[in-house]
């Protein structure tokens, strides 16, 4: 898989972002004109072939046209397991699903979630349910903003 750039993101359409854990997906999505990321849901890991059922009924109406990956570098820059599933998770994306998949650096992007989630008011006991898609938006927030840059 090609380590795409911001700049080489097709132009226009709807992105989708994943947060990659070990037992669940956060997947959040922009607008059609990429100025606000939402967060939508978090899937619960199982096997990739349902998995891949769960992702492809959420993109059905979608229209999206690239994907983003958090990657989750250790604070010095190394990959560590989390990353490499990360990127794993990103290459099969991008071939089952046939569009550009960019992997992003998202160091503290829970710690961004966690103060979110406590900014918008909910309950710490609210905040596992919720974390995750939360941390997917606050990574493709990161993307949209560089995305204005090349606007």
């Amino acid at each position: 898989m090609p380590f795409y750039k911001v700049e080489e993101l097709p132009k226009s359409g709807k992105l989708i972002a994943f947060d990659v854990g070990t037992k669940t997906y956060g997947v959040a999505f922009s607008d059609g004109l990429r100025m606000v990321a939402t967060p939508f849901e978090t899937i619960k890991r199982t096997k990739w072939k349902e998995d891949k059922k769960r992702v492809e009924d959420i993109m059905k109406d979608e229209q999206i046209a690239a994907a983003v990956v958090g990657l989750p570098l250790h604070m010095n820059g190394d990959r560590g397991e989390s990353a490499e599933r990360a990127i794993s998770f990103a290459n099969l994306f991008e071939q089952e699903f046939g569009i550009p998949t960019l992997l992003w650096d998202e160091r503290l992007s829970s710690f961004a979630a966690e103060n979110v989630l406590r900014d918008s008011g909910f309950k710490k006991a609210k905040h596992k349910k919720y974390i995750d898609s939360v941390a997917a938006a606050v990574i493709l927030q990161g993307v949209i903003d560089k995305l204005q840059f090349f606007r």
